[in-house]
């Protein structure tokens, strides 16, 4: 599987990065940790080097997972986690760092992400010299080796840059969500920062394996997620049928084939989830899918019948 450079650190990572917050069974339903263990070796045999949690998933326990899945290989994976919005303070930061890596079972992690930022869901606000200051001095201690920001917005990840490295900016970053381009992707791309798409699938609807009557289950946050409210459903449903011929030149799924579109993009590497190792397996081939230049642009188009009508809110999910 193709490497790239993670920003201006030394790390290398996989185009293609195993996700874990299923793994972390919280706001999830159908999650078995053995089925989420197997789901990471799988990533890992199939060339997937880079894993991405968080602390706030499940309360640590994507991150224990995690450890599980790794065990003795830990020298060959790299383990990106998250620090949440309301741990933003100085001493929380570097006491959440040391969570963190008890739960990973490790002394280092290798990139270290402010999750969202401060004030997001009801937390205090602090100052980002503060949080930054903190992580500055964990990556001088050795405890973490690359500092990233997920979901922040052009004007917040300039402000960050100025008080340390930043290498890496986490947006949820899709086919039918495109928020970044429009805001933080120059800013990333002038910097040289790698951007870590999340929901590359957009929570599964563009594996078009939802149908016009699907409902989620209970405690299954993806019912709040925005693209799945009837008026962007149907618009996605269109695109997919739009789609299928494109992923069938490619001998691809729909799922496949939106991955290879994020890992199309410049700088950019795609993060996606999975329940099992089936589901892994498929997610890893896609990284061996080169998009034409011409599919490339269909497809842009394609996506913008949803996008197009969506507003400029970048919180996915309807909270």
């Amino acid at each position: 599987m193709q490497q790239r450079q993670l920003g201006t650190s030394p790390i290398s990572i996989s185009t293609l990065v195993m996700g874990t917050w299923q793994a972390g069974r919280q706001m999830w339903t159908d999650i078995d940790d053995a089925e989420s263990v197997r789901a990471i070796r799988c990533a890992l045999d199939a060339g997937v080097t880079t894993i991405d949690t968080a602390s706030v998933y499940g309360d640590g326990h994507s991150e224990r997972i995690v450890a599980r899945a790794v065990g003795a290989d830990r020298s060959r994976v790299v383990i990106a986690t998250k620090v949440f919005a309301n741990a933003m303070k100085h001493d929380q930061v570097m006491a959440a760092c040391e969570r963190s890596l008890a739960n990973l079972a490790t002394d280092y992690i290798d990139l270290y992400q402010i999750h969202w930022p401060s004030g997001a869901f009801g937390s205090d606000q602090v100052p980002i010299e503060e949080t930054m200051g903190a992580l500055v001095k964990l990556k001088a201690q050795g405890k973490i080796r690359a500092i990233g920001v997920s979901n922040f917005s052009e004007t917040q990840l300039a402000e960050a840059l100025e008080y340390g490295d930043i290498v890496s900016l986490q947006p949820p970053y899709s086919l039918f969500w495109r928020h970044v381009e429009q805001d933080a992707r120059p800013l990333c791309l002038a910097r040289n920062l790698t951007i870590l798409a999340y929901s590359p699938m957009a929570q599964g609807l563009l594996t078009g394996k939802f149908g016009p009557d699907h409902r989620f289950k209970r405690g299954d946050h993806r019912a709040q997620n925005r693209l799945f409210a009837p008026e962007h459903f149907n618009r996605a449903r269109t695109a997919l049928d739009q789609l299928q011929p494109i992923a069938d030149r490619y001998g691809a799924t729909l799922g496949q084939l939106a991955l290879a579109w994020v890992m199309a993009q410049p700088s950019t590497c795609a993060i996606a989830g999975a329940r099992n190792a089936d589901q892994a397996a498929q997610n890893a081939a896609a990284a061996r899918i080169a998009i034409s230049t011409e599919d490339l642009a269909a497809m842009d188009r394609i996506g913008r019948q949803v996008t197009d009508h969506l507003d400029d809110d970048p919180v996915m999910w309807k909270w």
